[in-house]
């Protein structure tokens, strides 16, 4: 079991104490990552207490350990998993070597723009989401905000140390960058689009939690797979982190559902299309909840970006970023001959076309992601259907209201018909969430702040984190 030393500064359990001068770098870099964190972390509660859990060792049971802390005080830092020892390259034309313990001169730039990418995600999602607590549904929710916001804080703390430690000035240049950059700013935005959307409500915090970090999942599995050691143990840990993640946000979708299909068998309502007598009630009807997940889903499908990539090729070839699941893919992993199908729009039609396996990495990313977002749906429509309720929701078609890609100059329906400017811009509001959908939403966001009390639109969750009773305060509010 590997401990993380607490004793530091920078809590860590890759012997930072060996390395002065890095540790002294980091320690200075310490100072502006709290700056930032007060001034675009979670507003308003930096003094409450919340229940939150900090990792002490790697292994599976030591990296859930709860108990009271205020934000500020928590103990960010670096955690890497446990070494392989004997880890050799997986794929690419250094499959068989060693795997790498330093940044291979060659690769430096491309290996520092993948790690510096996946560290502009972290804080972003915390600038985004930072003034959701002041309308959290329950103090049960609030606590799980506020530990996505933490890890994702701690997240950054892993690609910092990365750029410190092995790419000297320009390491520490861009990791200062990582706390320059903001949300939607329009001078300096964060690096991908979708980090500089809004998320200005829960039921879009649980969507990106479901949709977007699902995309961090596997981006973070396919950087697992790096060649560089240091990359692959520290997403390998990080990937432990963000299952919880994608947790919030699939149990929070489903218990909107629950709530709203509670609502309706109690009220006689059998429509689920009936939406303003369902709004009556004050839950969220089941074509709004369509409409969100129809906008979060191609939101996170651009950021696989290309589907045809040659800087994705090369980051294969050179080693330092796989496939989801590389060794359990049975190939030569090298992919010097290989084919893989992709959908593309041929003639005004979608057709599956046989590309270079290599240049279609991105694609088939992509692909493994809907099918795994596909089997989270499912559970939502389960709850549906055990209701008594005639409606499915559904992934929408891969070229909807998309923004990168082949697609991106493409109007196409949820259903994957063809439209023309013209008929996008009169019925995109069927499919998309319009200005009434967002200010009804809004109008529920109401804070819960009792112990045990939810919000009308939303049900309890069957179990509480750390097994806590229904009514255990999980963020104790400073006045």
């Amino acid at each position: 079991m590997q401990q993380i030393n607490y004793d530091e500064l920078i809590p860590n359990n890759v012997n930072l104490s060996g390395d002065r001068r890095l540790q002294r770098a980091l320690e200075k870099w310490h100072p502006g990552y709290i700056d930032w964190w007060m001034s675009m972390g979670p507003d308003g509660f930096q003094a409450s207490q919340v229940y939150l859990r900090t990792a002490v060792s790697v292994d599976p049971k030591g990296w859930a350990n709860f108990g009271f802390v205020k934000m500020p005080d928590y103990r960010w830092g670096i955690f890497l998993a446990p070494a392989e020892e004997g880890r050799t390259v997986g794929f690419g034309r250094h499959k068989g070597e060693p795997a790498w313990q330093e940044v291979p001169g060659e690769y430096r730039a491309p290996l520092r723009r993948l790690i510096s990418i996946q560290g502009d995600t972290e804080p972003a999602s915390v600038e985004q989401q930072r003034h959701l607590g002041k309308t959290a549904p329950s103090l049960y929710d609030m606590r799980n905000l506020f530990q996505v916001n933490v890890e994702e804080g701690r997240h950054l703390w892993a690609m910092v140390y990365l750029l410190h430690a092995y790419f000297g000035r320009d390491g520490r240049e861009e990791a200062e960058a990582l706390l320059q950059r903001r949300s939607g700013d329009e001078d300096k935005p964060r690096v991908l689009g979708a980090f500089n959307e809004d998320t200005p409500h829960w039921l879009a915090f649980f969507m990106f939690t479901f949709f977007t970090d699902r995309d961090g999942k596997f981006q973070l599995e396919s950087l697992a797979q790096s060649g560089f050691d240091p990359l692959s143990r520290t997403c390998r840990f990080m990937l432990t982190e963000e299952a919880h993640h994608m947790f919030v946000g699939e149990s929070g979708v489903m218990r909107v559902v629950q709530r709203t299909v509670d609502a309706m068998n109690e009220a006689g309502i059998t429509d689920p299309h009936d939406v303003n007598r369902i709004r009556e009630m004050g839950v969220i009807d089941l074509p709004t909840i369509q409409k969100y997940m129809n906008f979060h889903f191609s939101v996170s499908a651009d950021l696989f970006g290309s589907e045809m990539s040659t800087n994705a090729a090369n980051a294969y070839t050179m080693g330092l970023k796989g496939r989801y699941k590389e060794e359990k893919i049975d190939d030569d992993h090298q992919l010097h001959d290989s084919v893989y199908p992709v959908l593309k729009l041929v003639d005004g039609e979608f057709r599956w076309v046989e590309e270079p396996a290599l240049n279609a990495l991105n694609a088939r990313l992509r692909d493994d992601y809907v099918k795994d977002c596909a089997a989270g749906v499912k559970r939502w429509n389960k709850v549906i259907e055990k209701a008594g309720i005639e409606f499915t929701l559904e992934i929408p078609h891969i070229a909807f209201n998309r923004q990168m890609g082949q697609f991106s100059d493409v109007h196409a329906t949820p259903k994957g018909d063809i439209l023309d400017d013209a008929a996008w811009e009169q019925r995109k509001d069927e499919w998309l969430p319009s200005s009434d959908d967002e200010t009804y939403v809004h109008s529920l966001m109401k804070a819960v702040t009792e112990p045990g009390e939810y919000a009308g639109w939303i049900a309890a969750p069957k179990v509480a984190i750390d097994s806590k009773p229904g009514d255990f305060e999980f963020v104790r509010i400073a006045s």
